[in-house]
Parts: structure tokens; sequence; C-alpha cells
């Protein structure tokens, strides 16, 4: 069979299973209110939690060091990648996670791989949450070491997990500390508990986190008050910016240089990115109302929404996951929703398990008050003409 007709055959598969995605064309900087093609929608789907993406600082930021630096760094960081831009996020970071050190990589998909396939060894045991983003997926699939899942957010089944494991030579619990598809926070205070006691180390993913838990906007170490061994990030959602990072001890940061692979041989990020990350991390340390105003707005749609009778799961974050159920009405639903002017689209399987298709809302600090009020509006007239509520 050719080539090409192969991949029609496994495409036509996709499509009827109703799950061909296709990407949209965004014609302005990240805003609240943006022209998705050819028609402006209210934005409800955004990473952009506060609202940084298209904030003119980072764009003088970013502007600045691009006019001295240029538009690429060139190579790696080991080669000829590293700057004083570069250096100076990274001191940054680790004095916004209150961490001795902290190493950039090009992404946080690429800083978990990093972290998980580097720090195991064989022998050792990754104990993963069974709703974990892909890239902790991926990076526990490039390890040396096994992988045993233990149930989503379930302490018990975690210590169950880790007592079954107790002759292997090291265990390493590996968590979101947001998730993304179900907005519930990780139990960290918990599972750093667990980890004391049945001497476990402890890696946390905190995306979805940083810039909205905590009283200075951490993450959710300072949520629970605690420090996992190994903490990742991204500055591609509340920093509005790009890239991800590894913080934790100098010895693991040393560590990570030497190992991980996605370190030591990816192109290093351009200087103009970091710039702009830099300015982000200065505006969320100072502006903690950026992080009220956005909590109110997502206690209010929660709350609205709840009261409508939609199904919701999660905590109190910007990711709001209302249940749809059917792939099918999931699509019609934010098919619905873009008739009324609000870019929310549909996640469904595989991304979800079956039957749990949903509207993954989520606010930002750069919607106000009648952005609200028109979702909530579209969700009631939406939800009473498909009869799911």
């Amino acid at each position: 069979m050719p080539f090409d007709q192969w991949l029609e055959e496994r495409l036509n598969q996709t499509k009827q299973a109703g799950l061909y995605r296709k990407m949209r064309t965004m014609k302005e900087a990240p805003q609240s209110s943006m022209l998705v093609e050819e028609k402006r929608q209210l934005i409800f789907s955004s990473n952009d939690y506060l609202g940084l993406a298209g904030d003119p600082r980072l764009i003088d930021a970013a502007a600045e060091a691009l006019a001295a630096f240029g538009t690429g760094s060139s190579g790696s960081r080991l080669l000829t990648g590293n700057t004083v831009w570069h250096e100076r996020l990274e001191q940054h970071l680790a004095a916004f996670k209150q961490t001795e050190a902290a190493l950039l990589f090009s992404s946080g998909y690429l800083a978990n791989i990093g972290v998980l396939s580097s720090l195991p060894e064989k022998g050792d045991i990754l104990l993963s949450d069974r709703l974990n983003h892909a890239s902790i997926i991926d990076g526990c699939r490039l390890s040396k070491a096994e992988t045993v899942i233990y149930n989503h957010v379930d302490t018990g089944d975690l210590q169950k997990k880790l007592q079954e494991t107790a002759s292997c030579n090291r265990r390493f619990i590996v968590t979101d500390g947001v998730f993304s598809m179900d907005g519930t926070i990780a139990p960290l205070d918990q599972i750093m508990e667990l980890a004391a006691r049945y001497e476990a180390f402890v890696i946390v993913d905190d995306a979805h986190a940083a810039g909205v838990l905590g009283r200075s906007g951490r993450g959710t170490s300072e949520y629970f008050g605690v420090t996992p061994d190994v903490t990742i990030g991204t500055l591609s959602k509340a920093a509005g910016t790009e890239g991800g990072f590894a913080a934790g001890s100098k010895t693991l940061i040393d560590f990570l240089l030497n190992h991980a692979r996605p370190f030591i041989f990816q192109t290093a990020l351009p200087p103009a990115s970091c710039a702009a990350s830099v300015a982000a991390l200065q505006i969320m340390e100072k502006q903690k109302e950026r992080r009220g105003l956005l909590m109110s707005h997502v206690k209010r749609v929660k709350r609205s929404l709840a009261d409508l009778g939609f199904q919701l799961t999660g905590d109190d974050t910007p990711i709001i996951p209302v249940l749809i159920g059917e792939v099918e009405q999931a699509g019609r639903f934010t098919k619905k929703l873009e008739e009324k002017g609000i870019y929310a689209p549909a996640i469904r399987p595989p991304t979800v398990p079956d039957g749990e298709s949903r509207i993954r809302v989520t606010v930002t600090a750069a919607h106000d008050s009648e952005d609200v009020e028109k979702l909530i509006t579209a969700f009631r007239e939406i939800g009473e003409e498909l009869n799911l509520i």
C-alpha cells in the first residue's frame, strides 16, 4: 500500500471517530478578545492566566534584547547559546521558586523529559499520577526506571504503591501541581509527608500553578508550604512567554546540565524571550491584584455554572472543565459557543477518557466582568438548547 494511502486510511478512522483536529488561525496578539480567522471571539481557552502575553512591558523588554542580541541563540547553551539573559532569567526563576538554582529548557515539555529521563536509574521506580500531563508520561517512558501508576490525587493508593515497591533502589513520586485538563490541585502536603515516611523523592510539574497559586503566586510549593526535590515549570502559561525550567538544589542543576539530553543538545531559547520572561516575573511578584482579579473570575464562573446544573471538575484554579459527555455533543456545544462569539474548543479523547469530553474553560485576568457574564449567559442558553441543564 502506498505511504500516503496508508496514512489517509488512518486519518479516516480518526475522522469517523469524531476526533479529527484542525488548527485555527489567530490574527492578533494574545488578549481577551481576538480575531480567530475572520471572526471576533472572546477567548476562554488561553493559558495566559495573568494576561501578560501581550503586555507592552514584556514586548519592550524583548525588543531591547532583540536589538542587542539578534533573533536566535545560534546554538546550545554549552556551545554558543548562553547569554547574560539566560543567566539572569535562571537567577530570577530560582529566587521566584525559592530554590538554590534553576536551569532553562526550551519548553516545559523538554524540561519534563530531561528530568525524568536523566534522574532515575535502572532498578528505580517512578510513581506517576494517572492524569499526569503527556510530557510526564513521555518522560517516564524514556526513563530507565519502571513506572507505576497511582490513582488520580489518591494518596491512599499512592501509599499502597509505596509499600509495594519498598524493595526497589529509589522511588520518585511525580505529579502535576495543577492538572491541565481537570483543574485539580495535587495534595502536595500529603505527598511530601508520604515521601518522607517512605524515603521517596518528589518531582512536581508546576506549569499551571506558577503565578496563580500561593500568597505570592509561587505555585503549589508556596500554597502548601512545602519544598519538593525538583520543581519543573514553564514560562508559557502565567508568564506569557516561552520556555521551561527545572528548579532545586545547586547539585541537581549541575547534574541536569551535564546529563539532561534535552538541555545539552537543544538550541537555547532566544535571548529576547528570556528578557521578556524576566519582565514577566517582576510583574508577577509585584502586582498581586492580577491574581486577585483572576480568582474572583474563577469563583464567579464556577459558582454560576454549577448553579445552572453543569457538571464541573477541579479545584479553585483558572482551569474550569465543564463535562459534556460524548464527543459529538461536545463538538456541538463548542460550535454554538463560537456562534455566540466565544472561543472555547472541546477537549476530546485521547486527551481525556471516553465519555468525558468537555469544554475546558479558562479565565484570565485580562477578562472583565462583562466578558464573564457573556460566558455564563452563553452556557445557560446552549445548555438549555441541548437539554444539558
